[in-house]
């Protein structure tokens, strides 16, 4: 019955209600501006667009200098200053087709940063506040026969920088046109609007196309017009054509607007799964004759909120994607239409199905790009943080002062305007973590009214004291909750959205530096932690923080911005977490594996389909067994569990792929019946020793290590005349470290060239004593105990028959009270043994094989010295594992967790093995022209201070804890 009477007050709203409706000039007082459809034909032209991309003059107003500037882009991304309170002018020289007289030309421009007032021949002909969003003018009246000046005034840092705090967050003046440029040309009758809006019978198969047009009249005198509607499918066959109701009289300067309502029946749906999109044809006829056509894409879906749930097409969804900035390093805040698609490319295969568009709407072509690969899409009005500490401005204003209201309202209308005929739109986003106030109650009034067909979200916090404001938007809103976030959302009346959680390690900027090994330690909690919002129903979903490393190179050498908080880095490049991301927004679940048992020969899996709309009859299943492909048939339903049965006979491998009906594969996993593991040592290994007033000298086959008695340290190890080991093994603790650079900041902007990672050392020994030399039946030991600098221990070293060294410690702090990252055993090798490879037990049963979490890999030190935190304003288009600093690549450098063995290597073959039971990490990195080989015994996910639970979990201090610990190491 909820569910009927909801569907009831929907349809209310989109079909009855007087709808703001389209074509209203006003809604409670605000004035809704036109953005017109583009025409994709205007009788009588050749072409009714001119795109005005390309090089400008730009001048600053009072300078005397004059330049050239690409339009579209960032002025401060392209060297040039413009400071706060002047004036940069954009000029460019118009020619109009001669087949464009007699028609209205307008110009519209996709987003200019943040204050414009456009000039056409000297003659003003408009001006807009806001960026990120289209707005036109008409320039007909102020154009000459032949040539044209078009002029741009832009001031940056205006109001509506402030309440979105646009320049704040990119840590740069962001000014200039953003994005594209459009001349166009209509007929003086022409097509002001064109909205379509689709609503679904009770059984969601047939559907009623409502189009909601507005006609302008800008001629001196009267006319009469109708609008022919063709709807085709994606293979160009017609659905319907459909004639408006002939609308006359239409008197000059004037608009009036036309409804048509078409049944369609059994028409396909949109949903990201299946974006399935028709294509809808208006042409405005005026006294019988074709004038304009504008073209758009159109998918058939709806939207309904039932309790706290969020329903599309009459099924509950989950969301499970990202926060998205436009951000190139090169060119910031101004990105090109291929980028766009990239991301949407990059994140869909990543399994993500939706996108938040932090912190101000997206472009035209992003959302181009998700209407057809599919991804829901929550669009973001360009207001941030307003009452919030973040931006010091709110100690200054009030937060609840009408005259910021106007601007507050035009953010939100412009950004419905500009994305309402999207499809892919399923949330309108007021903004982002911002305090309730009655200021936010008559903007939301004002949505709602433009636009009832789509739910509205505010960022700020729905439980707890912290920013809950009792906020009334139709989805609560939660950022950054721990692991009993989505049981609590169960509780709210409204559907609940994480709309920033997982936030991707950032500031702990030199730790990451260090140890890019971080990173891998994001795929398994973030798995937990969806796990958990998929079962719980009231959590509709989350978006990770963030999507996209932003990262601004400067053309003046700085590199700044938040920094590299994303799964991808600012050249596109998937990152570690990216990875983890995608296994842990897995469609497909596999469970339980059972091997073939007697009587049976089949693998039997255990699968959960998590696909909101797609059964696994859909996808594409391919099983390798020894190597044998064969593709598997089943039909498992969305949101439900199944088993897959594969023939099998005598199987010691399996992979399998399930290729998403898109046409990516969506997940991959590979299982071995029982892998020997055995690790063929020296057997009956020679060992004797000899001692002096300061060392013991081991030899054990054909190595001689030194020992000191001093300070009970091996100092030595040697392979005939080759140096094998410089020093160790000796215990080290590495802290936490979240130092974020040092750069003064607002709310954590601190990324810069002057970031460098940390030197991590063994800890200092002062002296051993009482020292036991012993030979025992397993071969040759030395006991002692150890006096650090701050902590005491015992450590033993077993110089084995079979070759191996084992060294096991006990370390006690009594006084420190110290967290650390990782702790263990430390040795120092010389810088010749460049070569590292590992076996580890992985999280995941697949890794990409450029994924510096790979469950077997090699891996070169490669060190480069850089100037600057990363490589400024050189485009990166190699692996990521592969870019490197002092310390060495990524990959050589980062931490190998869960370790069953690892080895160091030179060039003359000469080999140092760390063999272990996968409870231990290995990380190795170059320190004072020594190669540093830490094999951990404790090691957490790292100390990024914005991600609590569950990445937190596992966290220790050191203080009164012993800490214990075992290295075995075989030198070849």
């Amino acid at each position: 019955m909820a569910s009927y009477s909801n569907r009831l007050y929907w349809l209310f709203w989109v079909f009855f209600f007087p709808v703001y409706c389209f074509g209203q000039n006003t809604i409670n007082g605000f004035e809704i501006p036109r953005i017109s459809p583009l025409p994709a034909s205007t009788t009588g032209t050749q072409q009714a667009q001119i795109l005005l991309n390309g090089k400008w003059d730009f001048q600053v107003l009072g300078h005397v200098a004059k330049h050239n500037i690409n339009v579209p882009g960032e002025w401060e991304m392209q060297g040039f200053t413009v400071n706060e309170g002047e004036t940069a002018v954009y000029s460019l020289k118009l020619n109009i087709p001669a087949d464009w007289k007699g028609r209205q030309i307008k110009i519209r421009f996709d987003g200019v940063s943040s204050h414009a007032v456009v000039r056409v021949n000297n003659i003003k002909v408009g001006e807009h506040e806001g960026s990120f969003v289209p707005f036109e003018m008409d320039i007909t009246k102020a154009l000459n026969l032949n040539e044209n000046l078009l002029q741009v005034e832009v001031q940056a840092l205006t109001i509506s920088d402030r309440l979105a705090c646009t320049s704040q967050y990119a840590v740069h003046t962001v000014g200039g046109l953003l994005r594209k440029v459009v001349l166009f040309a209509v007929p003086s009758t022409n097509i002001a609007s064109v909205i379509s809006t689709t609503a679904f019978d009770a059984q969601f198969k047939n559907a009623t196309l409502k189009i909601q047009s507005s006609i302008a009249n800008d001629a001196l005198q009267s006319t009469s017009a109708q609008l022919q509607y063709v709807l085709m499918d994606v293979k160009g066959k017609v659905i319907f054509q459909k004639l408006s109701a002939l609308k006359e009289n239409i008197a000059p300067n004037s608009t009036i607007n036309s409804q048509t309502s078409i049944a369609v029946n059994k028409p396909e749906q949109w949903n990201p799964e299946h974006p399935y999109l028709y294509h809808l044809k208006s042409t405005l006829l005026v006294n019988g004759k074709a004038v304009e056509t504008v073209s758009q894409n159109l998918g058939f879906r709806q939207i309904n909120i039932k309790g706290n749930q969020l329903l599309v097409n009459g099924k509950a969804i989950k969301l499970h994607g990202v926060n998205r900035h436009s951000i190139y390093p090169l060119t910031g805040r101004s990105i090109s239409p291929e980028l766009d698609r990239k991301d949407a490319e990059l994140f869909r295969a990543a399994n993500c199905n939706y996108i938040r568009t932090s912190h101000y709407p997206p472009s035209e072509e992003f959302l181009n790009a998700c209407d057809e690969l599919g991804l829901f899409v929550e669009s973001e009005a360009s207001l941030c943080w307003i009452n919030h500490g973040a931006s010091p401005i709110w100690k200054k204003w009030d937060y609840k002062d009408e005259r910021f209201l106007p601007y507050m309202v035009n953010a939100d209308v412009e950004n419905v305007l500009a994305g309402r005929n999207h499809p892919s739109i399923i949330i309108w986003s007021l903004g982002n973590e911002s305090v309730w106030s009655p200021l936010w109650q008559k903007v939301l009034a004002v949505v709602k009214m433009l636009d009832p067909s789509r739910p509205t979200t505010f960022h700020d916090q729905c439980w707890g004291n912290y920013n809950n404001a009792r906020s009334k938007a139709d989805i609560a809103v939660y950022h950054y909750p721990g692991t009993n976030g989505p049981a609590a959302s169960d509780t709210m009346k409204r559907p609940v959205l994480f709309g920033e959680y997982a936030h991707i390690s950032c500031y702990n900027r030199r730790e990451l530096l260090t140890d890019p090994g971080v990173r891998s330690s994001y795929g398994k909690p973030l798995e937990t932690m969806y796990d958990s919002m998929y079962y719980h129903k009231g959590c509709l979903g989350g978006a990770i923080w963030s999507g996209i490393d932003d990262t601004f190179h400067m053309p003046d050498g700085r590199i700044i911005g938040y920094g590299p908080w994303g799964p991808i880095d600012g050249w596109r490049r998937p990152k570690p977490e990216y990875f983890g991301m995608k296994k842990a927004y897995s469609p497909i679940k596999v469970k339980q594996i059972i091997w073939p048992s007697k009587g049976k020969k089949y693998i039997e899996l255990t699968v959960e389909n998590r696909y909101d709309f797609t059964s696994l009859k859909e996808v594409t299943i391919t099983a390798v067994l020894n190597d044998v492909p064969q593709l598997i048939k089943v039909d498992i339903a969305p949101r439900s569990t199944g088993v897959i049965r594969i023939p099998a006979d005598n199987v010691k491998t399996l992979e399998i792929s399930f290729k998403d009906p898109r046409g990516f594969i969506a997940d991959e996993e590979k299982y071995e019946t029982a892998v020997d593991q055995t690790v063929l040592t020296s057997q009956n290994t020679v060992i004797s020793y000899t001692e002096n007033d300061a060392a013991y000298m081991v030899k054990q086959g054909g190595v001689q290590y030194i020992i000191s008695k001093n300070t009970g340290i091996i100092t030595s190890a040697r392979k005939g005349e080759m140096e094998i080991l410089k020093q160790g093994p000796v215990f080290s603790m590495v802290p936490m470290n979240e130092e974020d650079g040092g750069k003064p900041n607002v709310a954590g902007e601190t990324y810069q060239n002057s970031v460098y990672p940390l030197k991590n050392y063994p800890l200092y020994t002062l002296f051993a004593r009482n020292i036991v030399v012993q030979k025992i039946d397993s071969g040759l030991e030395f006991s002692m105990d150890i006096t650090y600098s701050d902590c005491k221990g015992k450590q033993t070293y077993l110089f084995s028959n079979d070759g191996k060294l084992i060294t096991e410690y006990e370390v006690q702090y009594n006084k420190a009270d110290i967290s650390p990252y990782q702790y263990g055993l430390m040795l120092q090798l010389p810088k010749s043994f460049d070569q590292l490879s590992w076996k580890r037990k992985a999280e995941f049963t697949v890794y990409p094989a450029n994924d510096v979490a790979r469950a077997i890999g090699t891996a070169m030190l490669n060190a480069k010295h850089l100037k600057a935190v990363e490589d400024w304003g050189i485009v990166q288009k190699g692996d990521w594992k592969d870019d490197a600093n002092d310390l060495g690549s990524n990959d050589f450098r980062s931490t190998k967790r869960y370790i069953q063995n690892a080895s160091l290597q030179n060039n003359e073959g000469d080999l140092v093995n760390v063999l272990s039971d996968a409870t231990q990490a290995s990380r190795t990195w170059l320190q004072d022209e020594h190669i540093n080989w830490l094999i951990a015994d404790y090691c957490n996910n790292g100390s990024e201070p914005f991600y609590g639970s569950p990445h937190s979990a596992g966290r220790i201090k050191i203080k009164d804890n012993i800490l214990k610990g075992r290295l075995v190491l075989i030198l070849k």
